[in-house]
C-alpha cells in the first residue's frame, strides 16, 4: 500500500490554530500517514508586501508542529525560490517519493480559484486535491461551470470535499491584531505567539 501523504501549502504568515486543525481534519478523513506543511517562497496569487521573512515563517511552522510527530515541515519551495506553483512542487515530491500518494489540502474558499492555478489539469492527475469545508457548507451541488473546470474534473474535486471544524481564524486578522497591540493568545500556538513578540513581526504586540 502506498504512503498517503497530505500537503498543506500556504504563506503561513503566520501559521495559526486553524491551519493545524485543517491538517488534522484532512488526516483523519483521508487516513493520511502524515501532513507536510509547505511554506511558499513567493505566492503568485497573493500580495506579498506584508510577508514576514522566510526564516521567520519557517521557524514559526517548526514551533507550531514540534509536538506532533505526524506533521512535518517541507521546505522544498523555499529552497527553490521564486514564485511557488503547486504543480511544480508535486512533480518534485513524486520524483523524490515515487511510491507515495499525495493529497493537497485546501480550504473551501480556495476551491473556486483552482481553475486559475498553473496547469490545473495536470495537477489533478498528479495528486488528489481535498477540500476541508466549514461545517454545514454544501458544495456538492456545484458544477463544472461553477468551478470553471471540465465537469469530470469538478466532480472529482467535489467528491473529495469533507466537513472540517471550521475555525474562523485568519493570518490577516492575527497580523492586524499584532499591529494594533491586541492579544493573539489562543489564535496561534504559544511558541508562535512568543516568536512574533520577540522578533517584532507585524508591528507591536
Amino acid at each position: 500500500m502506498s504512503q498517503r501523504t497530505g500537503i498543506l501549502g500556504g504563506t503561513f504568515n503566520p501559521v495559526h490554530i486553524g491551519h493545524l486543525i485543517m491538517a488534522q481534519d484532512a488526516m483523519e478523513a483521508f487516513e493520511l500517514s502524515k501532513v507536510l506543511f509547505l511554506p511558499c517562497a513567493w505566492p503568485p496569487h497573493k500580495d506579498a508586501s506584508a510577508l514576514a521573512p522566510v526564516s521567520d515563517r519557517v521557524a514559526m511552522i517548526e514551533l507550531a508542529i514540534k509536538e506532533n510527530r505526524d506533521f512535518e515541515l517541507c521546505d522544498l519551495e523555499i529552497k527553490r525560490g521564486g514564485s511557488s506553483y503547486t504543480v511544480d512542487t508535486v512533480r518534485e515530491l513524486l520524483r523524490q517519493s515515487p511510491g507515495a500518494e499525495f493529497f493537497f489540502i485546501i480550504g473551501s474558499d480556495t476551491l473556486p480559484e483552482l481553475h486559475s492555478w498553473k496547469e490545473i489539469g495536470e495537477l489533478l492527475g498528479l495528486c488528489r486535491i481535498v477540500t476541508v469545508a466549514r461545517p454545514g457548507a454544501d458544495l456538492r451541488n456545484l458544477s463544472g461551470a461553477d468551478l470553471r473546470l471540465p465537469e469530470a474534473a469538478a466532480r472529482r474535486l467535489l467528491d473529495d470535499v469533507v466537513s472540517g471544524h471550521g475555525v474562523d481564524i485568519s493570518s490577516s486578522d492575527i497580523r492586524y491584531r499584532a499591529a494594533e497591540g491586541m492579544r493573539i493568545t489562543y489564535l496561534t500556538p504559544p511558541g508562535v505567539e512568543m516568536h512574533i513578540a520577540e522578533h517584532g513581526l507585524y508591528g507591536r504586540l
